[in-house]
């Protein structure tokens, strides 16, 4: 076997990357850990090329071992990147120092791919105005229609049935058309099973050296035992610093009246007790519509007695829907079989009122009265299901907050008596950041209020953009503050029109919208939580990253206010350990959007003097990248200037990678994904492709008050990598637009580090 540095040498140079000392120590770290059993937090800057430092001990170690690794990350964006870059262009490199190439595959959920047998006509139409049913009578009807034609001409011609593979893409209601669900799905039992894609690729996944797959998929397979993933000793979790969250939503459930009466409408003429459903709907309708919003301390007896109904018909439904022993297999009553099986569980559950379950009442304006059920924490579950009997290497640009691995390591149980061994590891960045970026608090504005941006705060950013020449990533709050800074910028900025654009998200789906935003260095982008944490745009078009308050929690958010309630209990200080800690995180993703290559420079914009102010503004500013830090407005206003006039041309954009079943079929020649300088496009033959074993399953999330299921959540994210404005993803998940914003607004990515900043 060749040594580890052979074999790193090669596979960075095979994607036409730098080694970096960083990159180097991690990789040994990891393969130490992977040796001793020991669990490993590494936190590696942007630039530091942590992917390969990574997979390289992971191949090492399954073709040594015959055992596979699993890499789970948070986001498409990564998966997407790792399957369709740096695996082939690292399989190809390694090829011939280990005598054979490795092997890989893409492991996701059911929804992610085509169903035969529901193309076949196997399974009930989803809506009354069914999209194959105008596909069928009339393709120019609609959009819709056209989309579902278009889907059925893609699936006789598709190998894998991936939707990644759909390019361009599809709404997510006519998606919805052609796949089914884990609990939909009728498994062995299926009458084409032969012919399922899921079958296909997870057969194909099998005896290969490395899987990919995303931490919601890697949850579900911890915790309820499906063994959807081969076994496997070593775990690497990217995206490390999003793992409690998607935990957290894989196992949040909701009850509500309308999802009620829609699994009695499913279960229909199937099964007699229906119409006992609807009338307990009816009953807990009538509890919830008077009672107030917020956390619900203690279930009350006539919300017991509403759930108690709630349950009971959907239990006596489950057993009418029950299917007879030798019983053909039916699609419409496994549809209302999985309908009914999540309200009888969740229904159940929120009456259970566990130790650590938080319940609350929350409204929606379509959706009415929302009972939802969440953990307080997942520490001990992750320490028990994910930690336990593996190696786990947990990393992330932004695992060391306000200088320490102890919060992150709180939250996933990593602390405390009888936690596992485990070793915190900072390998630094590549960058110079105290000479490529200006940390910049505008301390004479006034303090951020609830009512909008102040006329203050406006200025300064038209100064600061104005300055920049466009090269803005503005990352706001909320959808809110985004949409007035958008609109003001614009009115003010009339007299550079055509010259500096500004482009808001939720007016074109975000990969267009950042694409856009890098073509063009006179462009301004403006947005949320989906900006602070998913945009990498390295190169001159991006000089000025404008934060304008501390993001804190919500401070209704029942979850947050439980967790600090409960530290504070404790004797600990609940503030410092939640909504400090979530601000701390944001704050130092949103400052990583700046410097994504060595020779990039700008300035992080702060609009918020509580970064400088604050008794826990060290806490902050240790979180951050070490940027050169001031206050002084004249000096960054005339540094901005100065960059502008001698930025260098913008970088070539790279389009998605298109994806097959044995992997990428076609990728841009340049790289701007990775913080490695790579211009090699990745070799036209791949190894093993995409391969899912089963799904995920019926649970709920919950932002800003509306539900998401982790199914959902798949589906959100695939729908704005397949190109879905805001605004078509609210029509087709029939949702409001700003809940779609929020939701949006949680699914995110990485960035930064460093020592307290002195701002003079």
């Amino acid at each position: 076997m060749p040594t580890l540095d052979e074999l790193l040498h090669a596979a960075v140079g095979g994607v036409g990357g730098t080694e970096r000392p960083g990159q180097v120590e991690m990789a040994h770290a990891v393969a130490e850990a992977v040796e001793k059993g020991e669990h490993l937090l590494v936190q590696a800057g942007t630039g530091t090329g942590k992917s390969l430092a990574y997979l390289v001990p992971a191949v090492a170690h399954a073709m040594e071992t015959g055992t596979p690794t699993v890499v789970a990350t948070a986001t498409l964006a990564l998966q997407a990147q790792v399957v369709d870059r740096d695996m082939p262009r690292l399989a190809e490199s390694l090829e011939p120092l280990l005598g054979r190439r490795p092997t890989y595959a893409l492991v996701k959920g059911r929804r992610n791919y085509l169903c035969a047998h529901k193309l076949e006509g196997g399974f009930p139409d989803d809506d009354a105005d069914t999209l194959l049913g105008v596909g069928d009578v009339d393709q120019q009807a609609s959009r819709l229609g056209q989309e579902v034609v278009r889907l059925r001409t893609w699936a006789e011609v598709t190998e894998s049935g991936d939707r990644d593979e759909l390019v361009p893409g599809v709404s997510e209601r006519a998606w919805r058309q052609v796949s089914v669900s884990a609990e939909e799905c009728l498994g062995s039992r299926c009458p084409m099973v032969a012919e399922c894609f899921v079958e296909r690729s997870r057969e194909a996944a099998k005896s290969v050296d490395v899987i990919v797959t995303n931490h919601s998929f890697m949850a579900i397979d911890a915790f309820e035992g499906r063994q959807m993933l081969p076994e496997h000793d070593v775990l690497v979790i990217d995206e490390g610093h999003e793992l409690v969250d998607r935990v957290t939503s894989t196992i949040t459930d909701e009850v509500t009246p309308g999802m009620v009466r829609a699994a009695a409408r499913r279960a229909g003429r199937q099964a007699d007790a229906s119409s006992t459903m609807e009338e307990a709907a009816d009953l807990l309708e009538s509890v919830l519509e008077p009672a107030p919003e917020g956390r619900i301390l203690s279930i009350p007896d006539s919300l017991a007695m509403a759930l108690g109904r709630v349950r009971d018909t959907a239990r006596a439904v489950q057993s009418e829907l029950k299917p007879a022993p030798g019983e053909e297999p039916d699609g419409g009553r496994q549809v209302a079989r999985a309908a009914v099986d999540e309200v009888h569980e969740n229904a159940s559950r929120i009456l259970e009122e566990r130790e650590l379950d938080v319940v609350w009442l929350d409204r929606d304006p379509r959706r009415g009265p929302l009972l939802r059920v969440a953990p307080m924490s997942v520490a001990m579950l992750v320490r028990d299901k994910v930690f336990e009997d593996r190696t786990v290497v947990l990393t992330s640009a932004t695992l060391e907050l306000g200088g320490s691995f102890d919060a992150v390591a709180g939250t996933i149980g990593l602390r405390g008596s009888e936690s596992p061994p485990w070793r915190g590891l900072d390998v630094g960045s590549p960058f110079d950041y105290p000479r490529q970026g200006i940390a910049y608090v505008a301390q004479h504005l006034p303090a951020p209020g609830r009512d909008g941006l102040a006329t203050e705060t406006l200025d300064e950013i038209e100064a600061l953009v104005r300055a920049a020449g466009g090269r803005t990533l503005g990352l706001f709050s909320s959808m809110r503050a985004a949409k007035e800074a958008t609109e003001a910028m614009r009115e003010r900025l009339t007299d550079l029109e055509g010259d500096v654009a500004v482009l808001c998200q939720g007016e074109d789906q975000i990969s267009t919208l950042v694409r856009q935003f890098a073509r063009d260095p006179r462009t301004c982008l403006f947005g949320t939580l989906s900006l602070w944490q998913g945009v990498d745009v390295p190169g001159s078009s991006c000089q000025l990253v404008i934060i304008d308050r501390i993001p804190f929690p919500r401070p209704d958010d029942p979850l947050a206010s439980a967790r600090s309630q409960a530290i504070a209990r404790m004797g600990g200080n609940g503030f410092m350990a939640v909504s400090a800690t979530h601000a701390a995180l944001r704050i130092a993703q949103g400052a990583g959007r700046l410097i994504r290559r060595a020779d990039d420079r700008g300035v992080v914009a702060f609009l918020d003097n509580r970064m400088m102010t604050a008794r826990y503004a060290g806490f902050l500013q240790r979180s951050l990248p070490p940027f050169w830090p001031t206050a002084d407005r004249a000096m960054v206003l005339a540094a901005l200037k100065r960059l502008d006039e001698t930025a260098p041309p913008p970088l070539p954009v790279a389009e998605p990678a298109l994806r097959g079943l044995t992997g990428a079929v076609a990728a841009p020649v340049g790289d701007t994904v990775r913080g490695v300088d790579a211009v090699t496009p990745p070799p036209a033959e791949k190894p093993v492709a995409p391969a899912p074993p089963p799904p995920d399953g019926a649970r709920t999330a919950v932002t800003q008050g509306e539900s998401w299921t982790g199914q959902d959540d798949e589906e959100l994210r695939d729908g704005i990598e397949l190109g879905l404005t805001v605004d078509e993803l609210a029509e087709s998940m029939e949702r409001a637009p700003e809940a779609v914003a929020a939701r949006l607004a949680g699914l995110g990515l990485e960035p930064g580090q460093g020592p307290t900043l002195t701002f003079d």
